[in-house]
């Protein structure tokens, strides 16, 4: 299965070269891919960073074992002098936090996390059971609940530089009904936050799309050039 996994991440990687600078790796989602953080990776290898960009195949593993893969395999990518930040999404996030909670990366900068369940979301919580639901998200997803047991509320708070955005759209009223308000569609903004944070801000925007969004954007290399978010009334 180990080798399996590594030529499954090296079949998709994009690294966008720009100076040799501070690197960034990004972090999709559950049942995504790359191809959701292009607009990211564009806009981030504009502002001078290198960007490493990989898919990884989140429905058919553990969090465990996908954290222990898809990071030190990235990290690889980043020149060997480049201070290394992260931007994840949804899944992306809780699988840093797992890696963190077991290792050190030596020069972590900033992280930026866009939807993370950081206590987990209780769409799991009423889908778990559902045989759709479990051959759409996977082994991963499943371990996305808010009990005390799921993986992400055993995970601790972040002893790491982490500005965390939230979205209060949905474009799915029939989850959102699972959920408590304000949420995304697929994640509370309640559940997004984390003891430790460094910041965090609430955007008009969903879950799915989150990371497409110019403000999204702008906040995220805010953050990572200055370690705060733009707030304004």
């Amino acid at each position: 299965m180990k080798s399996f996994l590594l030529i499954a991440l090296f079949c998709s990687v994009s690294v966008s070269f720009t100076k040799a600078s501070d690197c960034v790796i990004l972090l999709h989602g559950l049942a995504r891919s790359e191809n959701s953080f292009s607009k990211m990776e564009k806009s981030l290898s504009e502002s001078g960073y290198v960007v490493v960009n990989k898919s990884y195949p989140s429905t058919k593993y553990d969090i465990e074992t996908l954290a222990e893969d898809v990071i030190p395999e990235s990290i690889t990518f980043c020149p060997d002098s480049s201070q290394i930040h992260f931007v994840t999404h949804s899944l992306g996030g809780i699988l840093l936090r797992q890696y963190l909670s077991e290792h050190q990366i030596t020069k972590l900068g900033r992280v930026v996390m866009l939807a993370p369940p950081n206590k987990g979301s209780e769409i799991t919580d009423e889908l778990k059971d559902n045989i759709f639901y479990k051959t759409v998200n996977g082994p991963a997803g499943l371990q996305l609940g808010t009990d005390s047991t799921s993986v992400p509320n055993m995970l601790g708070p972040a002893d790491f530089e982490v500005g965390i955005i939230a979205g209060t759209k949905t474009v799915n009223p029939i989850l959102s009904q699972m959920l408590p308000n304000p949420d995304d569609g697929k994640v509370s903004v309640e559940s997004t936050k984390l003891t430790g944070m460094t910041d965090h801000i609430e955007v008009p925007f969903s879950h799915t799309f989150i990371m497409n969004k110019d403000e999204v954007i702008e906040q995220v290399i805010h953050f990572l050039e200055n370690g705060s978010f733009i707030h304004t009334d």
